[in-house]
């Protein structure tokens, strides 16, 4: 397919797409770079190998599934122009990913309560890298929630029609990326001790 042909709305269309890909590319960049360097450390040693996986880190994977899903199905239901059912979707991906972060919170807590910090004296490597790790991940789901808030405007504001949602599919682009990345770090955290 010649990426130059089409109406100016497609090439537009093609672009923005092309644009969210290379931002996607460049996170996950970044977060191979501190998974990288997670590994290379664990040969340091002061390594800590009795530190206990916070279950609200666990319990956020499946919060952030299910605000993957309710805005997968959101899509669906503005494509099946089900406005009332595609904004309760909207609202509820929001309120589970304010729900991640919060358990993302509930993680680090449980960590200090077990006598390990990010800082000071008493810190370790091993929670100074969760720390840095998940507290940048937190950064892109607070630029998804943003992304949310947008699409939920833009969705009160009717801007949402079959075959014309380009910004919703833009907002889903980023929001499920930062999902899957989350899956992976807690996967990558989880096991890679």
């Amino acid at each position: 397919m010649d990426l130059t042909q089409g109406t100016t709305k497609e090439k537009q269309k093609r672009a923005k797409k092309t644009m969210m890909w290379f931002a996607m590319i460049s996170m996950t960049m970044t977060f191979a770079g501190l998974t990288s360097a997670y590994v290379v450390s664990k040969s340091r040693t002061d390594w800590l190998t009795d530190l206990v996986f916070p279950d609200a880190f666990i319990i956020s994977v499946g919060v952030i599934i299910a605000s993957s899903a309710c805005l997968y199905f959101a899509k669906k239901a503005i494509d099946q122009e089900n406005r009332s059912l595609a904004t309760i979707l909207l609202v509820a991906t929001f309120i589970f990913g304010v729900l991640f972060i919060y358990m993302q919170f509930q993680g680090f807590k449980d960590i200090m309560e077990q006598g390990y910090y990010f800082t000071g004296p008493s810190a370790n490597i091993v929670p100074t890298f969760l720390y840095i790790i998940v507290v940048l991940h937190i950064v892109h789901v607070i630029a998804g929630l943003v992304v949310l808030l947008v699409v939920i405007y833009n969705h009160f504001k009717q801007k949402y029609q079959r075959a014309q949602t380009l910004g919703l599919e833009l907002g889903g682009m980023y929001w499920h990326f930062v999902d899957i990345l989350w899956v992976y770090l807690f996967l990558f955290l989880y096991f890679v001790r």
